[in-house]
């Protein structure tokens, strides 16, 4: 197959390339580079069945158009992505995720190619459920609070990629990562892991936002990567949400102490109010955990890598880069 990746220079965009490349496909990628890295990028670059594309998936429509008629299937993960970097730069979030997925979704509509956008676990937002199946209600913050502009650009992909659906039979399909981790992956926009682990290598304080009550469950790269694979080509998925995470939650403090141990540490752990880690008003989720009896019904599939397994990677990742 030809698959488009939008974004495809990125954390999760960089192994799927491998792994398509791996199984025989042909890739072409679509990056600015602004938050992506030819280093995710390295171990295909020089492979003929490659292309890379420094471009803007906003800026330059006429090429993702050309590119998107072209593919067999598109994945589009281009996004602002990041806490951090959503509270600091709110337009740029909108206009990039939303525009973005207009200048996809358009031409995909046009030539009927099959699409898969990546969404995210924050459309649930300040939701108290104990876990999140794709059917809920979603409840997002006020406009005051810049945080939540990211979950509303996310949820207006969505609804847009359902419209194309209803209106011209788009074969589009919606996934909702939750905390995808693993190697390559930087902690620069907030990722909590990778930020954790350079911190204990490094002896450093283990910074944790917020009371450190607040749980999350961590995806290894590849688990996330092999469920990609199983939903392209599936004419059940087409108009359909599909969470992909894990099911092992566990507190950012606890998190803290498990890298800390995981990694024979002597950093101790520092509690850093959301108003000075973010900005004044700053909300978070106390609870994110996917309810992915969706995916794994359709497909069997199921994570393979528990969190010590995360860890292990990100830490030897690390260690490697530095040394």
């Amino acid at each position: 197959m030809h698959v488009f990746i939008t974004g495809g220079a990125g954390f999760i965009g960089g192994h799927l390339a491998e792994a398509l490349i791996r199984r025989g496909d042909r890739v072409r990628v679509l990056d600015d580079l602004s938050t992506g890295s030819l280093d995710n990028l390295a171990r295909v670059h020089a492979d003929p069945d490659f292309e890379f594309i420094r471009a803007d998936v906003v800026q330059d429509a006429s090429l993702v158009r050309r590119c998107v008629a072209e593919a067999d299937v598109v994945i589009h993960l281009a996004a602002a992505v990041g806490v951090e970097l959503v509270v600091k730069e709110p337009a740029r979030t909108i206009t990039t995720n939303v525009h973005g997925t207009e200048n996809v979704l358009a031409p995909a509509a046009e030539f009927g190619k099959q699409v898969i956008i990546a969404s995210t676990s924050e459309v649930y937002g300040k939701s108290a459920n104990e876990r999140f199946a794709e059917d809920d209600d979603l409840i997002i913050g006020p406009s005051v609070h810049s945080r939540w502009s990211y979950a509303c650009s996310k949820l207006l992909d969505e609804f847009l990629l359902m419209a194309h659906c209803r209106a011209s039979g788009l074969p589009g399909t919606v996934v909702r990562f939750f905390n995808t981790v693993g190697p390559r992956q930087t902690g620069r926009y907030g990722m909590v892991i990778p930020r954790f682990v350079g911190a204990a290598l490094a002896g450093k304080p283990l910074q944790v936002y917020g009371d450190g009550r607040q749980t999350r469950c961590f995806c290894h790269v590849a688990d996330v990567v092999e469920a990609l694979l199983l939903l392209i080509g599936r004419e059940e998925t087409y108009g359909q949400v599909y969470n992909i995470g894990s099911q092992e939650s566990i507190s950012i403090g606890d998190l803290a102490e498990r890298v800390i141990r995981d990694t024979n540490s002597s950093s101790k752990i520092e509690l850093v109010p959301y108003d000075i880690a973010y900005a004044a008003g700053f909300e978070d989720m106390r609870r994110r955990r996917p309810d992915t009896s969706k995916i794994a019904s359709l497909t069997g599939w199921k994570p393979k890598h528990n969190l010590d397994d995360i860890i292990a990677d990100v830490a030897a990742d690390l260690r490697k880069k530095r040394d």
